[in-house]
């Protein structure tokens, strides 16, 4: 129940001192104490100082875990992935390598709705294996809490089956888990040509019904052109809404649409992807203080352009970074190497990762308040790098350095 960990070479706090996010300057300010120490109890963060200034004595129920050369810092959030799917799409990778482009393979069948189809003849039981592998694997690179979205199933059977899937993980695993419906991910098969009668659906039946059941924290929607454009994904957003989902939305992917704008006005808490967005979007999102969730493992993997980072974060957005773990536009879990990427083409500095990996990917999540830096009352989720400082973690890539994970103050084996 009472746990000291002591000694670390350096302890990155990433602490906000009673604020939510950081921004600008502040994303640069990572709550560096060299050779600290963390006291926990009943899985609460007690004191977090420097050892040579720690008041706290050990008793013989405190499990003191020498942390000794090594980094601490808070465990990963992240606030964007689709990693419930059965299936894989490395036929379409193939294709891209080739040159063949996201919205080329959708039409001609592939992307989302391949994932659909092997979603809709898998059972909860089988989803729920493949995701629970996932996720002690995501916990064994670092990553605490996670967001997990529906969207594969598109209809009422199948999108509530994600639901208490993903209901059943969350209180089944180790992983904090936050759920979000995208049943306004794509078109089904079975409504093409009848997009209002898919619209009608998600309205009348699907967002009440999860909405009553209290099966999802947040509401998403796919804008973008030939999915759902901006009425539509306003009119879905603010339904969700009246059932205490609150918006987010997948914005300024693959074009320029003036989905950060409608963000803004819906009050979305977070604004997802950004390829695109226009400098009257990021104004948007800075005044209404919505988080912007980058995800430049989709780039990378797409061979598309990134989210201008320097832009959002120069103009005062909370940056978060995410990885969009999903089987058709990026097949990698790891938050580490989204740090890397951008860091190395989307010019954001280590301790700017750090901080969007950590407490405003929290935010983005709405959880910053109680998790996502090392403070006095947040839970203690935080992980231990064998590296020899903090920079050295974005620059050594292609390597897991967590040598230990530490959840709910519980240090986990895995």
């Amino acid at each position: 129940m009472e746990l000291l960990i002591q000694r670390a070479k350096q302890l990155v706090t990433v602490a906000v001192h009673g604020k939510l996010v950081k921004v600008g300057p502040e994303m640069r300010e990572i709550g560096l104490i060299e050779e600290g120490s963390v006291y926990v109890k009943d899985g609460i963060i007690q004191w977090v100082g420097r050892e040579v200034d720690r008041t706290i004595e050990s008793t013989r129920d405190t499990h003191v875990f020498d942390a000794s050369g090594k980094v601490v810092m808070p465990g990963f959030v992240d606030p964007h992935t689709h990693l419930l799917f059965d299936g894989s799409r490395e036929i379409e990778f193939a294709m891209r390598s080739e040159g063949k482009t996201y919205e080329e393979i959708a039409h001609e069948g592939g992307g989302i709705l391949n994932t659909v189809k092997d979603v809709r003849k898998a059972t909860k039981r089988e989803l729920k294996r493949l995701a629970d592998n996932r996720m002690t694997k995501m916990m064994e690179h670092g990553t605490t809490t996670v967001e997990i979205k529906s969207g594969y199933g598109l209809d009422m059977e199948n999108e509530i089956k994600m639901l208490h899937a993903i209901d059943e993980l969350a209180k089944e695993h180790y992983m904090t888990v936050v759920p979000t419906f995208l049943g306004a991910h794509a078109l089904p098969s079975e409504y093409k040509g009848n997009k209002g009668g898919y619209i009608h659906l998600l309205l009348r039946e699907l967002i009440p019904y999860v909405g009553k059941k209290h099966l999802a924290a947040f509401c998403d929607v796919f804008c973008e052109k030939g999915y759902f454009d901006l009425p539509e994904a306003e009119e879905i957003l603010n339904e969700a809404k009246k059932f205490e989902m609150r918006p987010k939305i997948h914005a300024e992917e693959l074009s320029q649409l003036g989905g950060a704008e409608l963000a803004a006005k819906v009050g979305a808490t977070s604004a997802d992807h950004l390829e695109y967005v226009a400098d009257e979007g990021i104004k948007a999102l800075n005044n209404a203080e919505v988080v912007a969730v980058l995800l430049p493992g989709v780039s990378f993997f797409l061979g598309q352009r990134y989210a201008p980072a320097r832009k959002l974060v120069e103009g005062g957005v909370a940056v978060a970074l995410g990885t969009d773990f999903n089987p058709g536009s990026c097949m990698s879990f790891s938050m580490p190497l989204m740090m890397t990427i951008a860091c190395t083409q989307m010019k954001m500095t280590p301790e700017e990762v750090i901080s969007a990996a950590t407490i405003n990917a929290a935010a983005a999540l709405g959880l910053s308040h109680e998790t996502g830096s090392i403070e006095i009352g947040k839970r203690a989720d935080l992980i231990v790098l064998d590296i020899p400082n903090y920079q050295y973690l974005p620059y050594h890539f292609g390597v897991n350095h967590v040598c230990s994970v530490i959840k709910n103050g519980t240090i986990l084996e895995f």
